[in-house]
């Protein structure tokens, strides 16, 4: 195999019928898939270009499943761009994208046209007729490193960067994601991140791959949890990847307590510190099912390493990120290069053909942290520095301990922001909250939303920490905010914190 569409191709042929994606308006077929990607293919095959950026800014549904392979069979790849998205972003991105054309649908034409010169409309190319010599010739050229999408992540200055993964980066993962976790034709994945965000890149993929049917869950349930269920129940939904900030919604709104989830067998999570909390509610009303933390950045396709839920953890305890997945070197770095094997904290690293190929059109950002491995001088090897600082336990399991741009230095101490969270986070009544820093105060700030008082709070911490690692200041919220990918919105938060100081 050398090309995704294989994969897509494949299960086309052997579950023709049979529903690959699904939304709350829509469903299709592998077989309707294949063709719809397939018409979309053709008529971008027009450009005449290949291996350059498409951007498709379009809703989370069905059609745009159908768009982003429409682009890799024009022997291109597709950039996923978020629709809610300001446009000065999407004008900076596409700053560093030259994208050769903007696919969306009829409802954003207008928006559309606004962003690009060269527009196509979904609706428009589906009556295309498939040219299958023009797609034969187009394939017969392709290899699997070539591109298959760019993910933009915004990056720690604010300026989006694209990671870019090949066909071979995702059918390595995926294939890993897939015998790991057993996904098979049965499997019903219940989708509950955006597209533009790389842990989407594992339901979708793995589920081709599989045979598999994914479901889209309509974002807005996730505000009203119990018909959340019900849909989930309603599609027979087996396995689940989400954000922690998700399965936190339903852990502490204590929906399962009035509402069963019927099929669900598996609980993937991964994309931020998974609160153990959380974590004992779902196994106190799933006992059965399979959980697991996942962990890695997008320059890694999606994850490095993994941990099966083998054992109990009290609320205050924090759960490992384990070990790295096959096929996928991890090892730590201290600051001077040199390998961590004892239980001193590391800078995580990755080798192997999970790698993404670096950033587009950002040399100086690709050599940053895409770089030759220190522990090799004989010959060419890449490894990304992931800039997340680990350390082995006693069972040899990985324990992630913060971002390097999360550890600060306050009275003379080094102190790990994420320590605090987890330490406040383990109390009952706190329902989220996360810790920012300062810099030109030196004060460490908790934000936090619970019925709960600051005095409370102290009292409960005064065991887990000790004074120089205290808040300074604490901020209680209603609601926590949250990003476009479901995740603790930090940005936001030291923003909104400074004017508030002002």
């Amino acid at each position: 195999m050398k090309n995704i569409l294989e994969f897509l191709e494949q299960s086309s042929q052997k579950y023709f019928t049979k529903i690959a994606f699904s939304d709350d308006k829509n469903e299709i077929t592998y077989g309707q898939c294949v063709e719809n990607a397939q018409r979309i293919g053709t008529n971008l095959s027009s450009l005449q270009i290949r291996r350059q950026p498409i951007a498709v800014m379009m809703d989370k549904n069905v059609e745009s499943l159908t768009a982003f392979f429409g682009v890799v069979y024009s022997g291109n790849f597709y950039v996923v761009i978020d629709i809610h998205m300001p446009d000065d972003r999407i004008q900076s991105i596409f700053e560093t994208l030259h994208p050769i054309a903007l696919i969306t649908e009829k409802q954003y034409e207008h928006k559309a046209q606004n962003l690009h010169p060269q527009v196509f409309i979904y609706e428009n190319m589906i009556p295309t007729e498939i040219n299958h010599q023009k797609l034969n010739e187009i394939r017969n050229q392709m290899i699997d490193t070539d591109p298959l999408y760019a993910l933009f992540t915004s990056g720690s200055t604010g300026v989006p960067k694209g990671a870019v993964v090949s066909h071979r980066n995702v059918m390595n993962y995926a294939s890993w994601f897939k015998e790991t976790f057993d996904i098979h034709e049965d499997t019903q994945f219940g989708s509950q991140t955006p597209f533009y965000f790389s842990m989407s890149v594992s339901d979708v993929f793995s589920t081709i791959m599989a045979g598999a049917s994914l479901h889209i869950l309509p974002k807005k349930l996730f505000s009203f949890p119990v018909k959340l269920i019900e849909y989930m129940n309603e599609k027979q939904v087996n396995t689940i990847y989400w954000v922690p900030s998700a399965l936190g919604i339903i852990a502490n709104m204590k929906v399962l307590d009035y509402i069963k989830l019927n099929d669900v067998q598996k609980v993937l999570f991964a994309g931020e510190v998974m609160p153990t909390k959380h974590l004992n509610y779902w196994k106190k009303h799933l006992p059965h099912a399979l959980y697991a933390n996942l962990f890695g950045p997008t320059e890694t396709t999606d994850i490095c390493t993994y941990y099966i839920v083998d054992r109990e953890f009290e609320d205050d305890e924090v759960l490992p990120i384990g070990k790295a997945c096959q096929n996928c070197d991890v090892f730590l770095l201290d600051e001077k290069n040199q390998e961590v094997i004892d239980d001193r904290e590391g800078e995580l690293c990755v080798r192997g053909s999970f790698l993404a190929l670096g950033y587009y059109n950002n040399p100086e950002k690709t050599q940053e942290v895409f770089v030759q491995n220190p522990l090799n001088q004989a010959y060419p090897e890449i490894i990304y520095r992931t800039g997340d600082l680990v350390k082995y336990n006693e069972r040899g399991e990985l324990i992630y301990i913060t971002r390097k741009d999360f550890q600060i230095k306050h009275m003379g101490y080094r102190i790990e922001l994420g320590e605090i969270e987890a330490a406040v986070y383990a109390l009952s009544k706190i329902q989220s909250c996360a810790v920012i820093y300062d810099e030109k105060e030196d004060k460490i700030i908790l934000i936090y939303s619970g019925k709960i008082t600051d005095q409370e709070i102290m009292e409960g911490i005064s065991h887990k920490l000790p004074q120089y690692m205290y808040p300074n200041k604490m901020i209680q919220l209603k609601v926590m905010p949250l990003n476009q990918n479901g995740k603790i919105d930090r940005k936001w938060l030291k923003n909104h914190y400074h004017e508030e100081e002002k």
